[in-house]
This record gives structure tokens, C-alpha cells and sequence, in this order.
């Protein structure tokens, strides 16, 4: 019998938690977990309380053929990193791993070189997550030490992800 490993039923996971993505140019899914439990989970999504992109119809980013990883500011969405994060308790996430997915609302394709952007790297470094698991294809993924981006600290201003 061969068993999915560890990385990929977590990340398997995360495509389903991403199926309650609202946006409507690309949905993405965060899990941290610790000690093999969940210690929670995210997705794309508006504020509570607040009308989603898939809600009103239409995004604005979209709208204004805004390019990947650029303004943000219009956005409606709350990015899956931030809501996992703001939904477990610090104390649970010093040392965890997050796993990230990401998929192409008009194709279902997996999100292309997926990565956190700059204000969610520095949520993930705040949080005290350690390691961060993104799929690139469904059964591939790679792994970046957050200690990366804190000795590297320069790639926390001028990437381009999401």
C-alpha cells in the first residue's frame, strides 16, 4: 500500500479549503500545522461581514488588468496567510509549518512560481512559522525556511507574488 507522505495530505487538504475562496482572479488556502495537528486554516476571501468579489460579481483588480503582486490596496480580499494566521494563537504557531495552494480562478490551474507576498512574509515572520510548503503541481511542492527571508531581508520590499 503506498500512503500520500505528510506534505501532500496537507497540502491535498489545502486544495479543499481553497474551494471557499471568494475571489475572482485566483483562490489560495493556508494551513499551519504543528506537531501533525491543524492548528488552522484560511482562504481568500472579503472581511467578515464584508460583500466578496464573487458576491458582487466583478473584481476590481481584475477590472483594471492590474498586474499579479501590485496593488493590493484595491483588493477586497484578505489573503489566506492572514486569515490562518489571525485564527490561531501565537503561542500555537512558534515552530509550525504553513502549507500554501493556490489555483487560477478562470482555470483551476495551479497558481504559476505561488508565493506569499511581501506583507504576508512578514505576518508568517511575526507568527513565528517556520517552514513554508507551497504546491507547484499536484504532487510536487517546495519548501522555504522562513529564516531565508529573515537573513535575506531585502526580498521582504520587492517580490512579486499572488
Amino acid at each position: 500500500m503506498n500512503r500520500i507522505d505528510k506534505h501532500n495530505y496537507y497540502l491535498d487538504i489545502c486544495e479543499t479549503v481553497l474551494e471557499r475562496g471568494t475571489c475572482l482572479r485566483r483562490n489560495f488556502a493556508a494551513i499551519i500545522v504543528k506537531n501533525d495537528e491543524i492548528m488552522a486554516t484560511g482562504y481568500t476571501g472579503a472581511p467578515r461581514g464584508r460583500k466578496n468579489c464573487s458576491d458582487i460579481g466583478h473584481c476590481k483588480r481584475e477590472e483594471l488588468n492590474v498586474p499579479r503582486g501590485t496593488r493590493y490596496e484595491i483588493c477586497r480580499s484578505v489573503h489566506a496567510e492572514q486569515n490562518a494566521i489571525i485564527s490561531a494563537r501565537r503561542h500555537d504557531m512558534i515552530g509550525s509549518t504553513l502549507y500554501l495552494v493556490g489555483k487560477e480562478y478562470n482555470t483551476g490551474e495551479l497558481v504559476k512560481n505561488a508565493s506569499p507576498c511581501t506583507l504576508c512574509k512578514r505576518f508568517i515572520i511575526n507568527a513565528g512559522i517556520e517552514n513554508v510548503i507551497i504546491r507547484d503541481t499536484n504532487t510536487f511542492y517546495r519548501e522555504v525556511e522562513v529564516k531565508e527571508w529573515i537573513e535575506n531581508d531585502d526580498s521582504l520590499t520587492d517580490d512579486i507574488s499572488y
